[in-house]
């Protein structure tokens, strides 16, 4: 994997943090989905967004799709499930190729049983919550998870612009993580690219999810390149 360091996150960080890149798939052109994920092949991940038409009003790709991806590329799939009651299926993403399982506070009464079931699966166990959530909703559970992602827009829809106040709530989690010694990422997804990839990053985040930044014009190739090189 190429991984993007920074010798220079000031301001608000004085240690270089690895950042991982991880390009949504739901921004890809899914008529050409092994064409895509070539095209990202210089990534860290591939972000799959699961969409039930329940826990958020739209409806995406499901098993097949990601199965599909799962075939046709080696990258980390981080499989964010936006579903009601997501223990349901957590093993059959599991099965169909997930690598890791990110689960909603807001999705199940039985938060903290999912994250278990995930690490029991073997899988990275992952976190995140909607923005109008309160962050001290998921801080019970930041010693059992490989990943807190924070969400910069309101799930359900690709495109939409970052929300400026996810700032402040990226640099608590990356106090609260710091505090426990965690080594989790702190992903962060929405609305995220070029212009302000390198404020996220100096916040705390150590994974960027990015979708229309990279799969945009000139390709994702080059989209991707575009982030990088506002990380430098």
């Amino acid at each position: 994997m190429s991984n993007v360091r920074l010798p220079d996150v000031t301001a608000e960080s004085d240690t270089p943090r690895r950042v991982l890149l991880a390009p949504s798939l739901l921004a890809s052109d899914f008529t050409r989905l092994g064409d895509e994920l070539q095209a990202i092949a210089g990534a860290d991940w591939a972000h799959v967004d699961v969409m039930d038409g329940q826990f958020v009003p739209n409806i995406s790709f499901g098993l097949p799709i990601l199965a599909a991806a799962r075939a046709a590329s080696p990258l980390f799939m981080d499989v964010h499930l936006m579903i009601d009651r997501p223990e349901r299926y957590l093993k059959d993403f599991a099965d169909a190729g997930a690598d890791g399982l990110t689960v909603h506070v807001e999705s199940t009464p039985h938060i903290h049983r999912a994250v278990q079931q995930i690490r029991e699966l073997g899988k990275k166990a992952g976190v995140t919550l909607n923005p109008g959530t309160p962050l001290e909703t998921l801080r019970p559970l930041l010693p059992d998870v490989d990943l807190v992602l924070i969400m910069s827009v309101n799930p359900g829809f690709g495109g939409q612009k970052f929300i400026p106040h996810s700032l402040d709530r990226i640099r608590t989690v990356r106090r609260w993580l710091d505090e426990l010694g965690s080594a989790a990422e702190l992903q962060v997804d929405g609305g995220v690219g070029p212009t302000n990839a390198r404020a996220v990053v100096n916040a705390g985040a150590s994974n960027l999810v990015a979708g229309s930044a990279v799969f945009g014009p000139g390709g994702a190739q080059a989209g991707l390149e575009r982030l990088r090189e506002a990380l430098k």
